[in-house]
């Protein structure tokens, strides 16, 4: 199982970050070493003081694909749920300075909180999603707003990488991206639903 993530795919998390809106999707991969799940709480690590929550629409893939057409995207889909990107911010600015890659900032342990998974549905649909933290929104996010749709995340991705049963991808975030502090409470919610509560220590 990987974990795949797409980046910058929101026009005003882009902006927030002070970031260029690509012209194609931009990718990144965690390791399953960064999956979090089950209710079980983050811990917050001693090599970064700017860890940040991004909530994303997770996809699941249920079957293998290589070179797949927007098309038939949708069928490779078999689950959705709500994750969590965490992001070193710190270490993340560091590398970008250096033009170095971002796998320290993005691929450590535990920084792919994953919720409960979901029946697909109609993926055409606009999927709307929040995140809570201690209680207040910070995150509304729509999947109408992305840059890049699902079927053509889909396509580019398993042109480069063949797409196998298990992997995850994270569809990128919307604005309002933040600090996490220990003792903080994200709950998320997709369409209404609570998928996740997640305890910072």
């Amino acid at each position: 199982m990987k974990i795949l993530c797409i980046g910058r795919n929101y026009r005003e998390h882009a902006r927030e970050l002070n970031n260029p809106v690509p012209e194609k999707p931009v990718f990144f991969m965690k390791g399953s070493n960064s999956l979090l799940r089950n209710g079980k709480p983050f811990y917050y690590p001693d090599f970064s003081n700017d860890i940040q929550y991004e909530a994303e629409l997770v996809l699941r893939i249920g079957r293998l694909g290589k070179n797949i057409a927007p098309e038939f995207a949708y069928s490779y889909i078999d689950a959705i749920s709500l994750g969590i990107d965490f992001t070193a911010r710190d270490l993340q600015t560091e590398c970008k300075n250096k033009g170095l890659p971002w796998e320290v900032a993005k691929a450590f342990d535990h920084a792919a909180v994953l919720g409960e998974l979901k029946p697909c549905g109609d993926l055409s649909r606009n999927i709307r999603f929040q995140l809570l933290l201690n209680g207040t929104q910070v995150q509304d996010g729509h999947s109408h707003d992305m840059l890049f749709p699902i079927p053509a995340i889909i396509a580019y991705l398993s042109r480069f990488i063949t797409l196998r049963t298990g992997d995850l991808i994270y569809t990128g975030t919307p604005a309002g991206v933040g600090p996490i502090s220990i003792g903080d409470t994200l709950e998320g919610f997709l369409e209404g639903e609570k998928v996740f509560n997640l305890n910072i220590k």
